[in-house]
């Protein structure tokens, strides 16, 4: 068993741009049965839409501009990245920092029409997840955040593709013997991402620290709707409201505590919208 250590990059688009965001660095790290590092692969990719980066990507990934300008477009790039992944005997696991990397690959795998198969059927271990999991925790954290926690110094720079694929193999070294690798799982599509169902949620827990049993219904009139979320996709709503219905239950304040929950909600809500549900109008218990 070769496990291999993914992580990738994409680039930005305009605002309601219909085109999608594409992949621009691929990095991964080879480990064998003992978890060594055998091997690394990393290459920039020439995107189809937006190959001028924005000035947030370039500050947050540091990539400079020529390195996308003389890359290789995508197709070359994952056959290449194939060649690499088959080198090795033996079959593979993704280890991925949540499921945004292959759900990327994925999508520019079919945006250029490729055969999708290898890609949706090699198992990918969700480390996030995972880690989560041994560490008991219930709220997402970062590579570096959780490298922090393992009390292991990170190296490389945060945001560049080999780079993160390098300190998630440390995470991975470091809490192997407490995951459940059966955790494991062939591809699957999904029609939300990791904002909208941190604000699913956001909205949740502010119902309960209203003392309101949380519902669906209200969870969407007040919190989700008016553009927060897009609905046009029926199966976005599906899988959001599964989510919702999966949640544990959160704590409600007592009375007397109630009001100091609600002060400290709306202050969350004002100081950070892209991180926590702001509500509409206040549902009243």
């Amino acid at each position: 068993m070769n496990y291999i250590v993914l992580d990738i990059e994409f680039n930005g688009r305009k605002f309601a741009s219909p085109h999608p965001m594409e992949v621009i660095e691929i990095g991964a790290v080879r480990l064998d049965e003992s978890l060594r590092d055998t091997d690394t692969f990393s290459a920039f990719i020439k995107p189809v839409y937006f190959a001028k980066l924005n000035s947030f990507i370039k500050k947050k990934t540091g990539i400079p501009q020529e390195s996308i300008d003389t890359a290789a477009r995508f197709p070359k790039v994952i056959a290449d990245f194939r060649s690499w992944l088959e080198a090795a005997p033996g079959p593979i696991t993704f280890v991925v920092w949540g499921g945004e990397d292959i759900k990327r690959i994925v999508q520019d795998v079919r945006m250029h029409k490729l055969e999708e198969t290898y890609w949706t059927q090699t198992p990918s271990l969700d480390l996030l997840k995972g880690f989560l999991l041994t560490q008991g925790l219930k709220n997402d954290v970062s590579v570096e955040g959780a490298l922090e926690l393992l009390g292991i110094e990170a190296s490389g720079s945060a945001h560049r593709a080999l780079d993160d694929a390098l300190m998630t193999a440390d995470i991975f070294r470091a809490v192997y013997d407490k995951l459940d690798l059966t955790l494991a799982k062939e591809y699957k599509d999904t029609f939300s991402n990791s904002k909208e169902r941190r604000l699913v949620r956001s909205a949740a827990k502010s119902l309960a620290s209203r003392r309101i049993v949380p519902t669906w219904e209200l969870a969407v009139k007040h919190y989700l709707g008016g553009g927060k979320i897009d609905f046009a996709d029926p199966r976005k709503e599906t899988e959001l409201r599964a989510y919702f219905d999966a949640l544990p239950e959160f704590p409600m304040p007592a009375k007397a505590e109630e009001g100091a929950a609600n002060e400290a909600s709306a202050e969350a809500n004002h100081g950070d919208e892209d991180k926590t549900a702001k509500p509409d109008a206040s549902p009243q218990p």
